[in-house]
């Protein structure tokens, strides 16, 4: 399955193979939740947004991401999902404000109108201004759209250096209220 430009999903990257153990079990329900949910329904009311999922490396954060974007392809396969990495984020984005391109509506749109962003080591846009800057105002698009966001980081995000304080809050943003057009 491929995930918006061409993005290769690993077949092998599933709940069903994911490891659980004492110490990611919660993060795995977490993710396989709002799989389910929208899985369900793409636009249901999101009670997990965003999710900052962090740990060491190779402890499953892009299996849990490949997940999540397996199963909602596999139940809803017109969903718009784009699952990245923070290094293409950032690359796309420079190409996307070269003067000669002139590419950068295309880019937000790219990235604003999808259903479910799925972005992996955004402790990469540490220290970046301008793309910092484009992604708050694409976060905040897709969190204000009720679109869900999931980022996957080597750290928390207090612990990511010029990491721009507003960007930090988002991160760390949890609402779990019920709503008229809950997923459940």
């Amino acid at each position: 399955l491929e995930v918006l430009d061409g993005h290769r999903l690993q077949p092998n990257y599933t709940f069903d193979t994911f490891v659980i153990g004492k110490n990611n079990e919660q993060c795995r329900a977490l993710c396989k939740a709002i799989a389910d949910d929208m899985s369900r329904d793409l636009y249901c009311t999101k009670s997990i947004n965003p999710l900052f999922i962090y740990g060491n490396s190779g402890l499953g954060k892009t299996h849990l991401l490949n997940a999540i974007a397996f199963q909602i392809l596999q139940a809803q396969p017109e969903a718009k999902i784009k699952f990245t990495t923070c290094e293409n984020f950032v690359n796309e984005y420079i190409a996307s404000i070269n003067p000669n391109q002139n590419s950068a509506p295309a880019f937000r749109s790219k990235y604003r109108s999808v259903d479910i962003l799925l972005i992996d080591d955004i402790q990469f846009l540490a220290g970046k201004e301008s793309t910092q800057e484009e992604f708050f105002h694409t976060f905040n698009t897709l969190h204000n759209d009720g679109r869900q966001i999931v980022i996957a980081s080597d750290r928390p995000a207090k612990e990511i250096k010029s990491l721009e304080e507003r960007l930090r809050t988002r991160f760390c943003l949890l609402y779990t209220s019920p709503s008229p057009r809950d997923c459940s």
